[in-house]
């Protein structure tokens, strides 16, 4: 059986899913049989891949309407590496969940077909703590927090662990904390030492070893359609995501 992964902040731009993407492609090259399921409406994670969610079915067909996820599924170049996108209709979930039915639990319905078929399931959720996000903590067995080295990027943690407990508490009394990445570190300022150094005082343990640094590499990456560690095995940024990944199999 699989282990489902969501990878959540309610905060954009710090590097969600560009830690979903990479993290989850080093994974599958370590010989590990991974689907990351874009459940963010923006479609950042399909687009990455290089998948136009335009005329495309996805996660919205499974969520809401009870398709086959099995049969919604599309492969990507690296072996062992799949994806489940996004389409546009995703984008007015958050509005038709409201009126369902065990509207938290949809995901974790969808997920449960699945997760017998891959090793690891990433959930890219949207930034925000909507309907959606709730349908992914709800449906994960753990959940990972990548955390830009910024100040104000620290102001919404309370938030999320709030959350995380919450949903614990009602929804979902096995999930577990996977652990925060420190993502978009920059060794050349002090403010990127100074927050990581804060966050591991206060969080100690649940943080990753492993920083992912600013790396060009990784950003230009989504605009080929390929995760880092195709684009660039060499860079930076691809030895940062494999040492992740290396980090979180001996956890």
């Amino acid at each position: 059986m699989g282990k489902i992964i969501a990878v959540a902040n309610q905060k954009g731009g710090v590097g969600k899913t560009t830690t979903a993407i990479n993290l989850s492609a080093a994974l599958a090259m370590k010989n590990n049989r991974v689907l990351v399921i874009d459940l963010d409406p923006q479609g950042m994670a399909t687009a990455s891949l290089g998948k136009p969610k335009e005329a495309r079915k996805g996660v919205y067909q499974a969520l809401m309407n009870g398709q086959d996820p099995m049969g919604l599924i599309l492969g990507t170049e690296l072996d062992n590496y799949y994806l489940f996108p996004c389409s546009p209709e995703l984008a007015g979930a958050e509005v038709e969940l409201f009126s369902k039915e065990n509207r938290e639990k949809r995901l974790q319905d969808v997920a449960g077909k699945l997760r017998k078929n891959f090793h690891y399931i990433f959930i890219d959720c949207p930034p925000s703590l909507g309907f959606l996000t709730l349908n992914a903590l709800t449906a994960a067995d753990s959940v990972l927090i990548p955390i830009q080295c910024e100040f104000l990027c620290m102001e919404g943690i309370p938030d999320l662990l709030s959350t995380f407990d919450e949903v614990r508490t009602y929804f979902n009394p096995s999930l577990s904390m996977e652990g925060i990445v420190l993502t978009m570190f920059d060794e050349r300022t002090n403010l990127s030492k100074q927050v990581a150094e804060e966050i591991r005082r206060s969080l100690k343990t649940i943080v990753f070893e492993v920083v992912i640094p600013r790396s060009v590499r990784v950003a230009e990456a989504p605009s080929f359609g390929k995760p880092v560690v195709l684009y660039d095995i060499k860079s930076k940024g691809a030895e940062a995501y494999l040492n992740l990944a290396q980090e979180l199999l001996r956890k």
